[in-house]
């Protein structure tokens, strides 16, 4: 792999800008070259053939002879070529308005006045451009981190002072606190590092702390809303485990940063010595030395407050949450990536080389695809759907299997936004805060959903054959059993406790899921109301959930026959309250956000959210009741739902429509190399917005198709919307943390202080 491509990968992808521009360079380095051909090439042309052998000798056989014996044969050239001067490289003073005073580092070229010098030129221009960003940001990060660690000093001794106060209370009287020879061998591990490692820690920090109230439990919330209890230290053990536990998250995501800095400081370093060594084989010249000295001396080369630091860390960390273990702590703070296992591309994807789309021939699709002819071939040939048999299977038999059809779409178009989010450095497994290295790839998601369709057809086959079969058909009962298993299965695999499955995933979405349906009495986070929206995109798969409980509850499958359910009003609304629920969701985490923040687009969000359910509402209403009256109101609150929806997918989650743009229409910064692909994004979002809208509505009839299978070609095309919205959504929010550097989650402390007094 070429340097410039290793270089890309390995960068912080929040970061990429403030990394140096390597491709930039290249291409003025590739101008300088590009002159030179020219230039032999015309010297060449003009240049007069040659008569015969000269006898002129080369003047260098005419000086001193070196010998064979001297230790630096080549030293006299080395002289020469040293002597060279090429550039001038120093830093100079230099006053900015946001810094302050600060070195700025500057290149003279000494060559100008050669042929091509100016393309030189430029290339040391932009070469000091890219150094003077990479200082700066590194310089401003480095301080960041300085100020970080030095909070989190604060931090430790508050922690320390408190695992006394709770675990050796013996040890936490007045005149024990500074009394080393008093206190006995049991309490020696409880220190205060560095200077102070001879003294015990002082507990007199306890009376200007309180400890951060956590909103992060539906029962914290509602205390903190109608008790408004002190935050005071109670001095237990559950305080001490909390705090525990979001500063040792703390150190994990400070150390992370650090680590992301030294290979920042490295990267960097490694690309100014390939470009100017790249300059020097080009040009014949020797000026790379002179500018990595340059380099070298400052403040990127000479800085190791970084070294210093992940030592630090590392040191407390082990000695502080890890009872001393060296290697769970480095496990912990340097997790391994995660390992390609080669099972998974078999059973998934043996993929021929992926380009621009993703071409997958695995071992599960080849069955899915076998299943579905033999389903296909055994309804035609065997005549098995007759009029009255199709209506049957299509009222009982189809919304039960639809229900996996479903996920299995919705999973299929979220293993597509993975592969295109990593293949355009989205860092999607940051986003949604998954644990290092336990965020799945586009190749696990596809095992996991064509797995399921696998199973899926297999039933829905076993389900066939048991019907056509008549030493199986009189067990009609038990043939309609084989949907509900396989829910239960599915949903026992979802709640396993082992370690099978994708474990820390399944971990994952349950929490997700329930901070859901708790909103708004949980902090609202991107992966919570992120997966909330994928459920406004699944109504139809919660109404299928509504049907299994009626259909198994009431007894129906006993005579395959969904009458009970159908003609139910209890049925019906439930089932206008089941499609009502997702957005609701939606509107109460709103809620919540804009209580947190006073941020006024939260508020006409959550109205944008109301607005879907009134036009819900209608809509379902004019289904069941039909009538002019519902069908102006359903159409009205359906248009007016609709375009504030679309509105708000394309400018606010996506942050297009931007006429001022660089891109018209388009954001500043674009991920995609083809613009235009934004703009069809933007059409099939219209278009497959109101082809819902108007399938619900009755304005095309299908006659030929059954109401549930065009209710599931409906829904199926708003999954396949959704997502598309997906990949913008998370391009626009990586962009947001691009814009501000943020390649780090930001994590609660535990303590604060009184008065904002930090001098413990």
């Amino acid at each position: 792999m070429k340097f410039g491509k290793e270089f890309a990968s390995q960068m912080v992808p929040e970061w990429q800008e403030a990394y140096m521009n390597y491709t930039q360079l290249k291409n003025l380095v590739k101008r300088i070259l590009v002159f030179r051909q020219r230039q032999t090439r015309s010297l060449n042309k003009v240049k007069p053939p040659s008569k015969g052998t000269s006898l002129k000798r080369n003047g260098s056989l005419f000086r001193a002879f070196s010998g064979l014996t001297s230790r630096f044969g080549n030293a006299s050239v080395k002289r020469d070529k040293e002597k060279e001067e090429v550039i001038l490289a120093s830093a100079v003073q230099h006053e900015d308005e946001e810094q302050g005073e600060c070195l700025k580092y500057r290149t003279i070229f000494l060559r100008s006045s050669d042929d091509g010098g100016e393309f030189e030129v430029e290339f040391f221009k932009g070469l000091d451009y890219e150094f003077n960003k990479v200082v700066n940001f590194y310089r401003e990060k480095v301080e960041e981190v300085v100020k970080q660690a030095e909070e989190l000093n604060i931090q430790m001794d508050a922690f320390i002072a408190l695992r006394i106060k709770v675990n050796k209370p013996a040890a936490a009287t007045p005149g024990m606190e500074r009394n080393t020879g008093e206190v006995s061998e049991q309490h020696q591990d409880i220190r205060v590092d560095d200077a102070n490692e001879h003294m015990m820690a002082s507990l007199d920090v306890l009376k200007r702390i309180k400890l951060n109230a956590t909103t992060e439990t539906p029962r914290s919330t509602m205390r903190s809303v109608f008790n408004s209890l002190s935050s005071d230290l109670q001095f237990n053990k559950n305080e001490l485990k909390e705090a525990q536990g979001k500063l040792k998250q703390a150190f994990i995501e400070f150390n992370e940063k650090l680590r992301y800095l030294k290979n920042y400081s490295f990267l960097n370093q490694l690309a100014f010595s390939k470009i100017m060594k790249k300059y020097d084989k080009i040009t014949k010249r020797n000026a790379a030395d002179a500018y990595l000295q340059m380099i070298e001396k400052s403040y990127l080369g000479q800085s190791d407050e970084v070294a210093k630091l992940i030592e630090r860390v590392e040191a407390a960390f082990i000695k502080h949450f890890c009872n001393g273990n060296r290697s769970q702590g480095m496990n912990t703070l340097r997790p391994r990536a995660k390992r390609e296992k080669h099972r998974v591309t078999f059973f998934v994807a043996y993929t021929a080389e992926l380009t621009n789309v993703l071409s997958c021939e695995g071992c599960f699709f080849g069955f899915a695809l076998a299943l579905m002819v033999v389903i296909i071939i055994n309804m035609h040939t065997k005549d098995l759907l007759k009029n009255d048999e199709k209506t049957q299977y299509m009222n009982t038999i189809f919304p039960l299997y639809s229900l996996f059809g479903f996920i299995v779409l919705h999973m299929m178009m979220y293993a597509g936004n993975v592969y295109y989010w990593a293949r355009y450095r989205v860092n999607y497994s940051f986003i949604f805060g998954c644990k290092p290295g336990t965020e799945l790839g586009f190749k696990q998601v596809l095992l996991i959903s064509s797995g399921l369709s696998v199973v899926t057809l297999a039933a829905v086959l076993a389900n066939l054959e048991m019907d056509m079969d008549p030493n199986t058909r009189s067990y009609k009962a038990v043939t309609e059993l084989l949907p509900l298993g396989l829910v239960i299965v599915v949903g026992l695999i979802a709640i396993c406790p082992f370690n099978v499955f994708y474990r820390s995933t399944r971990y994952f979405l349950l929490v997700c899921i329930w901070h859901c349906i708790c909103s708004p009495l949980y902090t609202v986070t991107l992966p919570d109301f992120f997966l909330a929206d994928q459920f406004t995109s699944q109504v139809q798969l919660l109404r299928n959930l509504q049907f299994y409980i009626c259909y198994y509850g009431w007894g129906d499958f006993k005579k395959r026959n969904a009458q009970t359910c159908n003609d139910s009003d209890i049925y019906k609304t439930i089932s206008i309250i089941i499609a009502v629920i997702p957005y609701w969701i939606r509107v109460l985490q709103c809620v919540r956000r804009y209580f947190e923040g006073r941020d006024s687009t939260q508020a006409l969000n959550g109205l944008k959210y109301f607005s879907t359910i009134v036009a819900v509402v209608a809509r379902s209403m004019y289904s069941q009741k039909h009538g002019m009256t519902l069908k102006i109101i359903a159409a009205s609150t359906s248009g007016i739902a609709t375009i504030f929806s679309t509105y708000w997918d394309l400018v606010k989650d996506w942050g297009l429509l931007n006429k001022n743009s660089v891109n018209p229409w388009l954001r500043d910064k674009l991920i995609l190399p083809n613009p235009y692909i934004y703009f069809i994004a933007m059409v099939l979002n219209v278009i497959l917005r109101l082809a819902w809208m108007q399938t619900v509505l009755d304005f095309h009839e299908a006659p030929s198709l059954h109401r549930n299978a065009l209710i599931a070609i409906v829904a199926s095309l708003e999954i396949i919307r959704r997502g598309i919205w997906n990949f913008f959504r998370l391009e626009n929010e990586h962009l947001n943390n691009v814009g501000k550097f943020r390649a780090v989650k930001s994590v609660p402390l535990p303590f604060s202080y009184e008065d904002g007094d930090k001098n413990l």
